[in-house]
């Protein structure tokens, strides 16, 4: 059962009752809408929200949520700040009162510590290789737009950043957002509304927020080389903006997707590259999305000597889902696919709060995903010919890390 509504505030909200589970789950989502001044004032500041309030310092919150068993998490996507609460039913009120603490109150005090720990962080992070290419990737595709703020973009900004940037850019998020809650649970709707009401009533909500960016545009080939000379293997990423989920060929993407190399072992790409010609170690495809653009990538890790087979055999595959009708039995084996992943990444009230508050932020009903499944559904053959030949073009992105 779930029922939709608003805060005394305007805040759009929706409850989903589980009856019978032990744990309360509540996500609260805030837009972004205003691109960061320097790369990493957002991540920063994402740090910091736990870190102390005016009534606990960092010390004293932490004993409390351990001894409370209240998790609250807070981090940021590039479209939304997200806070996520999680406790049992009977430690439901104190948790609320905490998250509103957190909200409302928090001092950014650790400012300067947190932000020599983010530097030696972002340092160990960027020495995986997987994620150096990422990053170079992400950067490339989303070059001069705030999308586009990586690990090494944040690491070059981040001596520049002052407390005062951190702190008036929440109040500015905290003051002009748009805001959605999605509590999943068995405790009582009446209880649950009334502690919202209670404690966030005070929370000004802007529904109407737009962004001040526009969306990115890829306008030709690009290609990036990273050199790590202790890399054992090569790693490549290529891909293409493609749609979000608000556009038609969304779901048919999502298809492709499944079909070409996110379906492990039955994906084209595994049984083609890694098993047929033994290039991979890994090969995979994803559809990453934000709300102003989606990457569609295909990535895999393999010999040095391989690199030239490898984008030529990305190539022949492409080639083929833009020639080849795909067969009725393996549209329907990627729909199935679509469908079991789905059920088992919302089978906690943890993991549909925080869907339920993605569908919310992104103006999407908190239906979504039942009218999302019937398009996919309705997905042909025809379909995917035509969504491939419109996306798989010219305008692209490689990114290769090599020794």
């Amino acid at each position: 059962m779930m029922r939709e509504f608003e805060l005394k505030n305007g805040i759009k909200s929706v409850y989903k009752k589980n009856n019978e589970t032990p744990r309360m789950a509540l996500t609260m989502n805030f837009s972004i809408n205003d691109e960061e001044r320097l790369a990493g004032v957002y991540s920063l500041m994402t740090r910091l929200l736990l870190q102390g309030t005016e009534k606990y310092n960092n010390e004293e919150l932490a004993k409390i949520l351990d001894e409370n068993g209240i998790e609250i998490i807070a981090d940021m996507k590039q479209d939304y700040l997200r806070f996520r609460l999680l406790c049992l039913n009977e430690d439901f009120p104190k948790a609320v009162e905490l998250l509103e603490e957190i909200v409302n109150h928090s001092t950014f005090v650790e400012f300067e510590k947190e932000k020599i720990k983010m530097h030696g962080e972002l340092v160990a992070e960027l020495d995986s290789a997987r994620l150096k290419v990422s990053d170079a990737f992400v950067k490339t595709v989303y070059e001069n737009h705030f999308y586009g703020h990586t690990y090494t973009n944040i690491l070059e900004s981040l001596d520049k950043i002052q407390k005062e940037d951190v702190v008036s850019s929440y109040k500015k998020i905290l003051n002009e957002s748009k805001k959605v809650i999605a509590v999943v649970g068995s405790l009582e709707e009446e209880e649950v509304i009334n502690l919202l009401d209670k404690y966030f009533d005070g929370l000004n909500n802007n529904p109407d927020a737009v962004k001040t960016y526009v969306a990115p545009i890829l306008d030709g080939s690009k290609k990036t080389e990273v050199i790590k000379e202790d890399a054992q293997q090569a790693q490549i990423l290529q891909g293409w903006l493609v749609p979000t989920y608000k556009e038609e060929d969304y779901p048919v993407l999502l298809v492709i997707n499944t079909i070409l190399g996110a379906s492990g072992l039955s994906s084209r790409l595994f049984r083609e590259l890694r098993e047929k010609k033994g290039l991979a170690y890994t090969v995979r495809t994803s559809c990453e999305v934000k709300e102003l653009a989606a990457i569609f990538s295909i990535y895999i890790a393999t010999e040095p000597s391989n690199i030239d087979t490898c984008l030529k055999g990305f190539k022949e595959e492409i080639d083929k889902i833009k020639t080849i009708p795909v067969s009725e039995e393996e549209l329907k084996n990627a729909k199935n696919n679509i469908y079991g992943k789905h059920q088992f990444i919302v089978e906690t009230n943890f993991q549909q709060s925080t869907s339920l508050a993605y569908y919310g932020i992104n103006d999407l009903p908190f239906d979504y995903y039942d009218t999302m499944s019937e398009k996919i559904r309705a997905v042909t053959s025809e379909q995917v010919l035509e969504c491939a030949n419109k996306y798989f073009n010219d305008k692209n992105v490689i990114a290769i890390l090599h020794p």
